[in-house]
């Protein structure tokens, strides 16, 4: 499951008020691609629907029913490889004010391996709020003469197959789990996926490891008590079914992980998805810093408790939110050796063999960014481009404008890769003021980073500020860099 777009809510909620319309149609979609042995690679798209955001009329047998449209095209270049415009309908009610429900759609489509944009249209048939369209890129890769895994489906619930379906999956119906977001209400995290060609990598009726786990997103560290490994026998097409138990999995940003490894222990393949969990109950364990051991460590260097609280402070880009959470509830009254624990675990953590160096070398770090990106109230590393800076490192292209007649000071950084699977991010900060050198986040197209597609009227609205709330782009005018800089940075 790659992404979950936003088809409304904020969009359309917002465009709803300035259409005076009394609803504000709300729309989730995420999607998966697979591999079928017999028909070749394809897309399914999930397609979640708020009820309450539905305008519902009346049948002929009195009951109350809501219509959505949705149409899909499937792109490369010019030409359109697929298309499909359908309707949704809703579960039929008696009582519109007693609507608690979503409804979901899915639907499935064949391409062959490669770059696709995706066009999503939506609209409320009922309704008189514009449609909203938005295009996402998508790629399908799945090799004939390699071993490949799909996506990784999440699933909300599962249930023996009666009769075959497009839900159908090893014997199983499985409804999808559209949100990449784990509330603390839901307490197992389900998930599908298949590995393809095992048998030509592995060789026929072999056996090899397949690992599932929950790894740390900002550190790349598997959560032992997660981890589920499994021996297999290689086949054409092999199912991953399993969940985690993740009532006690603190809030912070994850990947859920499955890998295939060899005889020796050696990852062969392995495909990630990023998710995130709100788990507030679970805090910060002090009993688990009391076991670290300083004795003849680096962190002896540090007496000082003021000194040290700031080098603590100046982890935060690169911490996850348990971490996080020390830092705002236990930093201030921590004593020097609790201190001295937690620095050194959280760089053992990071750097086993030698912290040590793991820790001056981010020190360099700091201090770049603090020479570069503070402001009058505030150090380099605490601000958004540095928080950027020390969490990915440098951008690979930085695209500054500052003097555009329609536009606040803006700079756009690109990166060609963040971590093993994102390639070509970008980052776009602004500020109302160049002096200040006070530059905000205002959208990233990165997994976890902040994201706002009305983000070009942000910048522009010095000048541009659409009545439409549907606007989302700035028109391509003299003296306009954002569109080149964005689309083609240099």
């Amino acid at each position: 499951m790659k992404k979950l777009i936003c088809l409304v809510a904020t969009m359309l909620m917002v465009a709803g008020i300035s259409h005076l319309q009394a609803k504000n149609l709300q729309a989730y979609l995420s999607y998966s691609t697979f591999n079928s042995p017999a028909e070749g690679p394809y897309i399914e798209t999930y397609l979640s629907v708020f009820g309450q955001s539905v305008y519902y009329v009346r049948g002929d047998n009195g009951k109350f029913q809501g219509t959505i449209e949705i149409t899909i095209i499937f792109r490369q270049g010019d030409e359109i490889v697929d298309f499909a415009k359908y309707e949704v309908q809703s579960p039929e009610v008696e009582d519109t004010t007693a609507v608690n429900f979503s409804f979901i759609d899915q639907q499935r489509y064949l391409l062959s391996n490669g770059k696709y944009n995706m066009e999503v249209i939506i609209a409320d048939k009922n309704g008189s709020i514009e449609p909203y369209i938005t295009t996402e890129p998508v790629e399908i890769n799945y090799p004939k003469d390699a071993i490949s895994i799909s996506d990784i489906e999440l699933v909300e619930s599962y249930y023996k197959t009666e009769t075959q379906s497009i839900l159908t999956r090893g014997g199983y119906d499985f409804i999808p789990y559209i949100f990449s977001f784990f509330p603390q209400t839901v307490t197992k995290l389900k998930f599908y996926a298949e590995i393809y060609n095992s048998t030509l990598y592995f060789g026929e009726d072999s056996k090899f490891l397949v690992s599932s786990y929950i790894e740390s997103f900002e550190t790349g560290q598997t959560l032992k008590a997660f981890q589920r490994n499994k021996r297999e026998t290689s086949n054409t097409v092999l199912s991953v079914f399993h969940e985690f138990d993740i009532g006690f999995l603190p809030s912070g940003n994850y990947n859920l992980v499955v890998e295939a490894r060899d005889r020796n222990n050696e990852s062969i393949i392995k495909k990630k998805l990023f998710f995130q969990r709100s788990n507030p109950n679970v805090e910060f364990d002090l009993e688990d810093l009391a076991a670290v051991d300083i004795n003849n460590s680096f962190v002896y260097q540090f007496t000082d408790p003021d000194t040290l609280r700031q080098f603590i402070k100046f982890l935060y880009p690169i911490s996850t939110e348990m971490e996080r959470v020390f830092m705002k509830k236990y930093l201030r009254e921590s004593n020097l050796e609790t201190m001295q624990q937690y620095f050194l675990n959280f760089w053992k953590t990071r750097n086993p063999v030698n912290p040590r160096l793991a820790w001056e070398n981010y020190l360099v770090e700091v201090n770049k960014v603090n020479a570069s990106f503070s402001t009058p109230n505030t150090l380099g590393y605490a601000t958004e481009r540095g928080r950027v800076y020390l969490k990915y490192g440098a951008p690979n292209i930085i695209s500054e404008s500052y003097n555009e007649p329609a536009a606040y000071p803006y700079e756009i950084w690109q990166y060609y890769t963040l971590g093993e699977t994102q390639r070509n991010k970008r980052f776009v900060f602004f500020t109302h003021d160049i002096v200040t050198n006070d530059f905000v986040l205002v959208h990233s197209d990165a997994i976890g980073e902040p994201h706002d597609y009305r983000w070009q009227v942000v910048v522009y609205r010095r000048t541009f500020d659409p009545y439409n709330l549907d606007v989302d782009r700035y028109p391509n005018t003299w003296g306009s860099n954002v569109h080149q800089y964005w689309e083609n940075p240099y």
